[in-house]
């Protein structure tokens, strides 16, 4: 993993997939740049974890229908399952207040500094 910043002054967090051998850039998730941070379909996998966590019935039906026609319907239940548990296992982690361990504290500094991430950290705010 690797961050910098760009000439318009966007940190640049990127992880490298070994099976894919890409770049994403992880500020495509918070807004901070236009593109899709090197995810295919990003803006349409945004729409249906947001319309998941929803409640526009309409909504969701409509991102689920336009994700099914770009990725295939085994793509959209694997997109469903990703939200699905990143929703409880973000939620059962906040609810208890497990901390960030060591290790990935360490390793994962440079990257949450970047897009702002320890503003959600609950456990420091008790």
């Amino acid at each position: 993993m690797s961050c910098r910043t760009n000439t318009r002054g966007h940190s640049k967090c990127a992880i490298s997939r070994v099976s894919h051998n890409r770049d994403y850039d992880l500020n495509s998730v918070t807004g901070a740049v236009p593109d899709n941070g090197g995810v295919p379909h990003s803006c349409l996998l945004v729409q249906f974890a947001e319309a998941v966590l929803g409640e526009d019935e309409e909504a969701l039906a409509g991102a689920r229908a336009a994700l099914r026609a770009a990725i295939g319907p085994a793509g959209l239940v694997d997109a469903a399952g990703v939200v699905g548990l990143f929703n409880a296992i973000d939620r059962i982690a906040d609810a208890t207040g497990i901390p960030l361990e060591a290790e990935k504290s360490a390793a994962s500094a440079d990257f949450r500094a970047a897009l702002g991430l320890d503003r959600f950290d609950v456990a420091a705010r008790r």
